[in-house]
């Protein structure tokens, strides 16, 4: 396979490591040597099974770091692949491989940007990279522990860029200066089993549940506002029964998800959906786990160093956007630094023959620098 650029070359040999979550695979290896070279002191931050990674050049403020994740989701059927996951592939113009958009290209760039920059400047404050195996896991050991070490030693990030895969069409048409919080909850709902010819000896939880539920689904939790959509609920999961046909079940299990704005608190949800199952009369238990609050970047320095880097390196103008799932910036907002997620076109990611644009490499690494060369 021809040589295009560092980029591109970097980007290859991450997808040839299969880091699959928590499994690092030696991409922070790869990742570090190259950083050493520049003048980047680096740490390994590893918490249980997940390696981290906080690298950093220079030792005064302002702090620009760049984050992402090392790991990727399985492959899937790799037969279902049209070349193999692992095996960086170009076809029509676009190279092939599980992390090529999520985010080993991003990474890639991140690294290169850097070499460029720092070729023919020394930064005005310091670059950094914070960098987890666990993003696409369960990110208990991943971020997280990895800002709460920095603010345990009163380390911060004054602006931090996530180099998920944010566009749509082209690299940069659109950038994520927030995320939306989500919530889930796991509710159980107590009933008594019986015969289904006896049904004056039990309670159907199920017959129970099923107007609670439909007024879950229909309550209007807010209506957004200008920065964030609407709150959405979504049920998930259902279970209930033995397995037998002529038996009444005795518990229904229900798992959901809120995706929520600004507009309301995990707290206010929690207590709305009590409401609603109380009122429907309802025996049940109710456990919550919030995965993360909503954050939002205002435009401010680091929005508009990205704005501007993408009008001068591609001519086109962003949009700013909250959509989508939940990212790393949620455990790095809170200690107040401002954050944005920019990397490739995100059409394949999580996908069968996941792949990004060959051109689309060179082009981010470009804007990364132009970022760089704005705020340093």
């Amino acid at each position: 396979m021809s040589s295009a650029s560092d980029t591109f070359d970097l980007t290859c040999e991450l997808i040839r490591r299969p880091s699959i979550t928590p499994d690092d695979a030696t991409c922070q290896d790869l990742l570090a040597q190259r950083l050493e070279k520049l003048g980047f002191r680096i740490e390994r931050l590893r918490f249980a099974e997940v390696d981290n990674l906080w690298a950093r050049l220079g030792d005064s403020g302002p702090v620009l770091a760049f984050a992402g994740h090392t790991d990727v989701v399985p492959s899937g059927p790799e037969g279902q692949w049209s070349f193999p996951p692992f095996e960086p592939t170009v076809a029509d113009g676009h190279l092939y491989g599980r992390g090529a958009a999520d985010m080993k290209g991003s990474l890639a760039a991140f690294v290169t940007a850097c070499e460029r920059f720092l070729a023919h400047r020394r930064p005005n404050g310091s670059i950094a990279l914070l960098l987890t195996s666990d993003e696409e896991g369960p990110a208990h050991n991943g971020t997280v522990k990895v800002v709460e070490t920095l603010e345990a030693r009163n380390e911060k990030i004054d602006w931090c860029l996530i180099g998920e895969p944010s566009s749509s069409d082209q690299v940069g048409d659109v950038i994520k200066n927030g995320r939306r919080g989500s919530l889930h909850g796991h509710l159980r709902i107590k009933g008594i089993q019986g015969h289904v010819a006896y049904p004056h000896l039990a309670d159907n939880p199920i017959h129970r549940a099923a107007p609670a539920l439909a007024a879950l689904t229909d309550e209007v939790w807010d209506e957004g506002n200008e920065f964030f959509p609407a709150t959405t609920f979504q049920v998930t999961q259902i279970h209930a029964g033995t397995g037998a046909s002529n038996v009444i079940p005795g518990e229904l299990s229900v798992n959901f998800n809120f995706r929520y704005c600004t507009e309301v608190t995990a707290e206010q949800l929690e207590q709305r959906v009590s409401a609603i199952l109380d009122r429907f009369e309802l025996r049940y238990e109710l456990q919550w786990q919030l995965s993360g609050e909503p954050f939002l970047t205002a435009r401010g320095a680091l929005v508009e160093a990205a704005v501007s880097s993408i009008r001068e390196i591609t001519g086109q103008e962003t949009q700013l956007s909250t959509s989508g799932g939940t990212s790393d910036g949620r455990f790095i907002a809170p200690t107040g630094a401002q954050v944005v997620e920019l990397g490739p076109v995100n059409a394949t990611i999580h996908k069968i023959d996941e792949c990004v644009r060959v051109e689309d490499l060179d082009r981010l690494s470009s804007i990364y620098e132009r970022i760089l060369e704005n705020l340093l």
